[in-house]
């Protein structure tokens, strides 16, 4: 996979995300991808469909990329996360590291900035 592939599949997850269409963005991971966010681990579509949509439902979330590295099959992303919380809007900073194969997300650790559960 070259940079812009990677940039490019990125993007589209983050659109699809951003625009909560749940198909889409599953169309955008492999079948036995993995998400690692704080203690929480998804693997595989049953699971991060669960992951996704309840997010969607539950905390309005929308990315967007501030800066964006990518070498053959990997990337890190920089993003900024708005969602809401308890009836409140907040806004994080976070760090994405992915794995692509065929030009889909095999894998992706996530870290928020100070802590990945919300409480």
């Amino acid at each position: 996979m070259t940079e812009p592939d990677a940039a490019a599949a990125l993007s589209k997850h983050v659109a699809a995300f951003n625009s909560r269409d749940l198909d889409a963005l599953m169309a955008g991971f492999t079948e036995d991808a993995s998400w690692v966010t704080g203690t929480s681990v998804a693997r595989g579509h049953d699971e991060l469909t669960e992951l996704f949509a309840g997010a969607m439902a539950g905390l309005l979330p929308t990315l967007s990329i501030e800066n964006l590295l990518a070498d053959g099959d990997r990337a890190a992303c920089q993003l900024t996360e708005t969602l809401t919380f308890e009836g409140e809007e907040r806004m994080y900073s976070i760090a994405g590291f992915y794995r692509l194969r065929d030009g889909r997300i095999a894998s992706a650790k996530i870290y928020r900035e100070g802590s990945a559960e919300l409480a």
